[in-house]
C-alpha cells in the first residue's frame, strides 16, 4: 500500500495574487492549515487583450512572489510541494516562457489547470469546509483576475462546472478606459450586460431545491474585509452572508470615487482597487441572474481543493 503524505504544499499562481497553502489532515479527518500566505503580484496585466500577453513587469512580480513563497513552505519540509496556475498563464501567448522562468528558477514545474480542473478543484476545496457540511445543494461563484469559474452542487456533487473569461482583471482592461477615474454607471451597466449574457450562454440552471448562492475568491474576501474595516473587525470575525444589497451600496459608493482615493478605502487593497469595481459589478450581476439573496462567502477554494487532492488521491 502507498504511504499517502501527511504534509503537503501548494502555491496557487493566480490572475491577482499568489497564494500558499500548506495542510495536513487533522486526526478528525478535517484538512488543516499550518500556514497560509498571500503575496499580491498581478501578473495577469495585459490579460483583456485580443491576444492575451503576459507583461514582463507582470512575470517578473510573479516570479520573485513565487520564489519568495516556494523558499518559504520548504523550511516546512512537505512530503509534496504543487505549484499550480490558472487563467492568467492559461491564456497569455507567452504562458510557457512563464513557466520555464519558475522552473529554472525554483526547480519546480507549474502544472497548468484547464477551466474544468480548476472549476472542480474549487468545488473539491469547498467541501473541506466545515462551516459548509450541512449544505446539499449549492452554487459557486469563485471571481479571479482572468476568470469566472461557476459551478452547481446537487447533494455535494459537480452537476454543473464552467470557467468563463470574466475576470475583474480582464473586464477592467476591456471596459473601463480610465482606470484612475470614476466608473461611470454606464460602464458598469455595461459590463453587467456582458456578465449576464456569458452566463446565460453557460446554460448553467438555477433549478436547485433549498440551494444557496457560493462566493469565494479574493474578491468577495475583499467585500468582508471593506465591511468588517466600518466595524473595527477582521475579516474573518464577519458574517459570512453577503447580501446583494450591501454589494450594490459598495458599488454605488467605490465607483464614484476615483483611483486615489479608492486606495485609501479601509478594508479594500491599494492593488486591487483599480479593478474592484468590475469585481462588485460581475458578482452582483450573477446574483441577480440567479435570483440569490447574496453570497455566503468561504476561504476554502482552489488550494484546499488541491491539497485534498494530493493528502487523497482518489
Amino acid at each position: 500500500m502507498v504511504k499517502k503524505p501527511s504534509l503537503v504544499a501548494v502555491i496557487d499562481i493566480g490572475s491577482n495574487s499568489i497564494k500558499s497553502l500548506i495542510a495536513a489532515r487533522a486526526p478528525d479527518g478535517q484538512l488543516h492549515a499550518l500556514k497560509q500566505r498571500t503575496l499580491d503580484a498581478r501578473i495577469s496585466a495585459g490579460i483583456g487583450k485580443e491576444k492575451p500577453v503576459l507583461s514582463e513587469e507582470g512575470m517578473t512580480r510573479g516570479l520573485g512572489a513565487i520564489r519568495e513563497l516556494v523558499e518559504e513552505v520548504r523550511e516546512k519540509r512537505p512530503a509534496r510541494i504543487q505549484l499550480v496556475a490558472t487563467s492568467a498563464v492559461r491564456d497569455a501567448s507567452n504562458g510557457a516562457v512563464f513557466r520555464e522562468r519558475v522552473k529554472k528558477a525554483t526547480g519546480q514545474e507549474i502544472r497548468l489547470l484547464s477551466g474544468d480542473e480548476e472549476a472542480n478543484l474549487i468545488g473539491r476545496g469547498l467541501t473541506c469546509d466545515p462551516a459548509l457540511a450541512g449544505l446539499r445543494n449549492f452554487y459557486v461563484f469563485d471571481l479571479g483576475g482572468g476568470s469566472l469559474e461557476c459551478l452547481a452542487f446537487q447533494d455535494r456533487k459537480v452537476r454543473q462546472a464552467a470557467s468563463l473569461q470574466l475576470g475583474c482583471v480582464r473586464l477592467t482592461e476591456k471596459f473601463v478606459k480610465d482606470p484612475a477615474a470614476p466608473v461611470p454607471p454606464e460602464v458598469l451597466a455595461e459590463i453587467a450586460a456582458h456578465v449576464t449574457a456569458t452566463l446565460k450562454e453557460t446554460g448553467l440552471r438555477y433549478d436547485l431545491p433549498e440551494s444557496v448562492a457560493i462566493g469565494t475568491g479574493g474578491s468577495v474576501a475583499t467585500v468582508r474585509g471593506i465591511l468588517g474595516a466600518r466595524e473595527q473587525l477582521r475579516a474573518e470575525e464577519t458574517s459570512p452572508a453577503v447580501t446583494i444589497e450591501q454589494l450594490r451600496e459598495l458599488l454605488a459608493t467605490l465607483s464614484a470615487l476615483p483611483l486615489d482615493q479608492r486606495k485609501r478605502v479601509p478594508g479594500l487593497p491599494s492593488s486591487r482597487a483599480d479593478v474592484f469595481p468590475a469585481a462588485l459589478a460581475t458578482v452582483v450581476a450573477a446574483a441577480e441572474l440567479g435570483g440569490f439573496a447574496g453570497f455566503i462567502h468561504s476561504f476554502y477554494n482552489l488550494r484546499w481543493g488541491l491539497a485534498a487532492e494530493m493528502l487523497d488521491p482518489r
